[in-house]
């Protein structure tokens, strides 16, 4: 039931939003040349690793970048080990910017619902660096698939704690539901026109 309402979503989301992909792919390549997707290995369904598709949104030279700035900046370095991200992060192109205030960046996670790594609500995808965070729950993650949004999500995203973070994915893949999905669902459409939250 999940998967097919899942596969329904992706191919309904991809024919609507095709146009304004192929917009924005434009977008991306003409303002900072170089590929038009970033594709990361992130962790999935049972611990394994799946390859998550999203609009690039930094420079082409962007893990050189993060090395060096972390390697110079100390205030820069606690806030990337405390939350595996930068709230004011050079890397990221005007463009980007944009794309993830809108969370456009995350369109092409659509075709990841559609050949089944990701479905429409669950844990947001975590990359290997970030399992030991969830240290003893880790194995909650697992339970389920990442999703294109989840509780995280509707929870103010990166003004919440990554604390917080791990225990609303803990809650989820404990009390998950068709109910709950598209209550999920629903509550996205209000967070991502207010953009709470993106960064």
């Amino acid at each position: 039931m999940l998967r097919l309402l899942d596969l329904t979503i992706g191919i309904v989301a991809i024919l609507i939003f095709g146009p304004l992909m192929i917009a924005l792919a434009i977008i991306i390549y003409a303002s900072n040349p170089g590929p038009i997707f970033f594709v990361q290995q992130r962790i999935g369904l049972n611990g394994k690793s799946f390859a998550c598709f999203k609009f690039r949104t930094m420079v082409v030279d962007a893990q050189e970048r993060l090395a060096r700035l972390l390697e110079e900046d100390p205030a820069a370095r606690l806030e990337w080990a405390r939350d595996h991200k930068l709230r004011s992060d050079p890397r990221i192109t005007s463009v980007g910017r944009f794309l993830r205030k809108s969370s456009f960046d995350e369109l092409p996670q659509f075709f990841n619902l559609i050949n089944g790594t990701m479905s429409a609500v669950g844990p947001r995808p975590i990359v290997h660096a970030e399992i030991a965070r969830y240290g003893r729950w880790f194995g909650d993650y697992c339970r389920v698939k990442p999703g294109i949004t989840g509780l995280w999500q509707v929870s103010g995203r990166s003004d919440t704690t990554y604390r917080r973070r791990v225990a609303l994915d803990v809650a989820y893949s404990r009390h998950r539901s068709i109910g709950l999905n598209f209550k999920i669902m629903l509550m996205t459409i209000p967070a991502v026109l207010a953009a709470r939250g993106s960064r």
